[in-house]
């Protein structure tokens, strides 16, 4: 049996990922299953979010931290709410997306309603990022992953998003208060907030010259890497989960832990098939 599934995010100005957030999980969940938290009652819905179930709150301006806080907050307490009616919540910024292994020849939905972890799991995180020597710049056309095909394998993007029973997040998703780590050995949280420098660019010129400056003068940490160094293939990813399951930094003991190691990985080429 197929279980009830919500998905919930929060954005502010984003429309680009917001659009795709929006058709992933609505094919994956339902388009009615879907809840959208704008950070502003100015900010419009996505053009294919009809149906979305929208909640518009009053923008305030705030430190990173107090803002990550405020607004994970935000989502824990609907993600609880929700709970009443519906047996699993996913939880994960706009740019972040479930996927689940296409060799398992089933979809998300599926495949997490036979899951049986007690609070939260996680999937391999994986940061896409663009190798600047060989791809362009994206067409927003086209399926993301059809036009990138490296990622740094993060403990920062391994994060527990889905939710089996009322929880809360800490901030960023990057963990859950009280519960135990799991990471699922077909699951995997794609990131895609560095896979294109110009839009980096874009984003770095509304914050003011000293972000643009620094951007075109250091780069960005991931797409340097992606770039730079060399790409190994899935047995790489294989052992970066063994690792992740296993070890924690002393300093937090509830998030994955890879000794700092900075692995650069071929994105399996059957992850295309998910459309993303």
């Amino acid at each position: 049996m197929i279980k009830k599934i919500a998905a919930i995010t929060m954005a502010r100005n984003d429309e680009f990922f917001l659009s795709r957030w929006v058709k992933y999980y609505g094919r994956e969940l339902g388009i009615e299953n879907l809840y959208i938290i704008l950070d502003g009652t100015d900010q419009d819905a996505p053009k294919n979010a009809k149906g979305v179930n929208i909640i518009k709150i009053p923008h305030t301006e705030m430190s990173r931290a107090a803002g990550d806080k405020y607004r994970i907050g935000k989502i824990s307490d609907l993600a609880n709410d929700l709970f009443k009616k519906y047996d699993i919540v996913i939880g994960c910024d706009s740019d972040e997306f479930l996927i689940v292994d296409p060799n398992t020849k089933t979809s998300l939905a599926k495949y997490l309603s036979k899951l049986k972890y007690r609070t939260t799991v996680s999937g391999l995180g994986l940061d896409i990022g663009q190798n600047m020597n060989t791809e362009k710049s994206l067409n927003t056309k086209k399926p993301i992953l059809e036009q990138r095909g490296r990622a740094l394998l993060s403990t920062r993007y391994t994060k527990p998003v889905v939710l089996f029973r009322p929880a809360r997040w800490g901030s960023g998703f990057h963990s859950v208060h009280g519960a135990n780590f799991h990471i699922d050995k077909n699951l995997y949280l794609l990131h895609f907030g560095a896979v294109d420098m110009e839009m980096l660019l874009t984003k770095a010129e509304k914050r003011g010259p000293d972000w643009v400056n620094h951007l075109r003068r250091r780069g960005n940490g991931t797409i340097n890497l992606v770039t730079k160094k060399c790409a190994h293939g899935e047995t790489y990813i294989k052992i970066a989960r063994i690792i992740q399951r296993i070890f924690r930094p002393i300093y937090a003991l509830d998030k994955p832990g890879m000794f700092g190691l900075k692995w650069v990985v071929q994105i399996p080429a059957r992850f295309k098939k998910t459309g993303v």
